[in-house]
Order: C-alpha cells, then structure tokens, then sequence
C-alpha cells in the first residue's frame, strides 16, 4: 500500500470546489479521536463473511495479490457450522500469515424456533433464547478456543459478560478476544460503554453512525470500534468509501469492515452456496483494495496500526466479583 502520511491530508473535491467558492469549513480538531490501538495505529483492516477454510484460501490468495494488509479475518455462520478439522485449517491458515481469525459463537435468534424475530418489530434479534442457547454459545467458545482459535463473535449481552467471566476464571485463554456483532450494536455512547464494561474487546456499531455519533462515543470509550465501510443489504447497504478517512479521524481505533453491498445472503454456510461464498469472498478483498486506494489518494493512509497486532489495550470492565 503506498504510504501518503508525507502530505496533508485532503477531503474529497477539495482543491475544485474551493475554485468554485464551494469550500468546506476546516474540519474541527475537537471532533477528532484521541484514541489509538496499543503499539501505535488507528485503523485496522477486517475481511469479513469469510465462511471456511476454502472462502479463507481465496481471500489470502487475492489479499497478496492486491496488496491488502489484514488484520482480521471473521466469519459469521457460527463454530458450529464447522468441522474441527475446518476450524484447525483456518487457525493454521490464518496464523501462518499473523491474521486474526474471529469465529462467531452458537444458536442465536434468528435462526431459532420463536416467532418474535418474524414480526414488523423484529422481537429480541439474534439474542441468544433461553439457558440452552447461551448453552450452546459457551460450548462454540471452549470448542473454538481449544482449537486454537484467539477471536469470538458475539451477539447477545448476556453472552457476552458470561464469555468474559469465563475468560477472568481461566475456562477460555486470557487473551482471548471477544467481539460485538453489527447485528446487535450499540447506537449511543452510554450503551456502547456498557458493551465495553461487559467484556468487549471490539464493538461493531451499525453502519448508519453519523460522524457526530462516532465523535460522541469517543468521548466516553477508547474501546476498537467495527465498521463496515460498506455494508451488507440486511444491514442497510450503506457505501461509505469517501468517508473512510473522517471515519478513522473520529472513530479511531476502528476496524475497517469491507463488506459488500448487493450480494446474496450466506448464512448459515454450506456449500451448497460455495460458488457465490468464493465469489464474493474475493470482491471484498477488491473492496479494500479501493478504500485504501481512496485513503493514499487523499494523503490519508497513514495511520494504519501494525500487521500482526491484534490486543484491544487496557479497557475498562465492570467487577466481576460483585
């Protein structure tokens, strides 16, 4: 990726528009995160539906072709659609390169038998229903972690602060990641603190954030933020590539999601969906390709936090003891 960090950086059209009398205001320096990742950076990459180990070749495969640096690699359909020997071949894929692999975890609402997620209100979403769910998520997470895997996806709060105990009494890894799913997330400051104190180490906040909802959450959580740059259609469909550069100056640390607008849904993954899983796998990592193009173009591709590096730093959690 060519480092344009040596010059300002620009916002789009700016040197035309200001030609024209059309300038935009300076950008407030107030607005601008102050956080960063530990070790230095404020962006990271993410690669994400990547459904098994063959969708995971192809998009290693295109990322060396492309020149895409990722850090993150995660999938969605849930540990317990995968073989262990599938789960070992994408550890050891994805290791071999220093990425991070992130499994999601067990039943979620969606896919379960009531009815609530059907209605015009959508009932209680993904949330894990009932014991035997939250069950079924804990059972994925000591799998997964046994497998070796570092990264845990998940989409319901009780879930999340049930993981993060187990991680505290040494049941998972101590450095064992968990991760916030888009599908569940937080929308304002308070309730993005409130995921952080649970035991998130990365929330993915809805794609529809203006830039004043990032700057405020910032205000109150120096935790990694997810977000996707663009956005599958069951999350809105939403292009946001010519922001990408305010999005890292406002939401810093973030993780820059590429996912991908106008493609069929492949969840729960089998490979009765391979042909479409493989094509699209591939067109994400071109995705990245662009925004990065897009961030050198306008001075702004520096910043980008090392490859390899995956720790959240030191965040704030509520006491486990009480």
């Amino acid at each position: 990726m060519t480092d344009a960090s040596a010059t300002a950086p620009r916002r789009p059209g700016e040197q035309a528009l200001t030609a024209l009398g059309l300038g935009a205001p300076a950008p407030d320096p107030a607005d601008a995160s102050p956080h960063s990742f530990p070790g230095g950076g404020r962006w990271r990459t993410e690669i994400p539906s990547c459904e098994g180990p063959e969708a995971l070749t192809v998009v290693l495969k295109e990322a060396s072709r492309l020149d895409v640096p990722v850090h993150r690699i995660s999938q969605g359909s849930g540990v317990w659609m995968l073989t262990d020997a599938e789960i070992t071949e994408m550890v050891e894929a994805t290791a071999e390169r220093d990425v991070e692999l992130c499994l999601f975890t067990g039943p979620r609402g969606t896919w379960d038998i009531g009815g609530s997620t059907r209605t015009d209100s959508r009932g209680a979403g993904l949330r894990a229903r009932g014991h035997d769910a939250v069950a079924g998520c804990v059972e994925d997470a000591v799998r997964a972690t046994e497998l070796g895997v570092k990264c845990l996806l998940v989409a319901d709060e009780g879930v999340l602060w049930t993981l993060h105990r187990a991680r505290a009494a040494g049941i998972l890894p101590a450095d064992t990641t968990l991760k916030v799913s888009a599908l569940i997330g937080p929308v304002n400051p308070a309730s993005f603190a409130v995921h952080e104190r649970l035991g998130a180490d990365s929330v993915n906040v809805p794609s529809d954030l203006t830039l004043d909802h990032l700057t405020e959450i910032r205000r109150v959580s120096a935790a990694p933020m997810d977000m996707y740059i663009e956005a599958p259609d069951d999350l809105g469909g939403y292009v946001r590539m010519y922001e990408v550069a305010e999005l890292i100056r406002r939401g810093a640390p973030v993780y820059l999601k590429f996912g991908l607008a106008k493609a069929p849904g492949i969840y729960p993954y089998g490979h009765h969906l391979r042909e479409v899983a493989l094509a699209t796998a591939k067109e994400r990592v071109r995705r990245g390709r662009l925004a990065l193009d897009l961030l050198a173009r306008h001075g702004a591709g520096g910043g980008m936090a090392p490859l390899g590096s995956r720790l959240p730093g030191e965040l704030r959690r509520f006491d486990i003891s009480s």
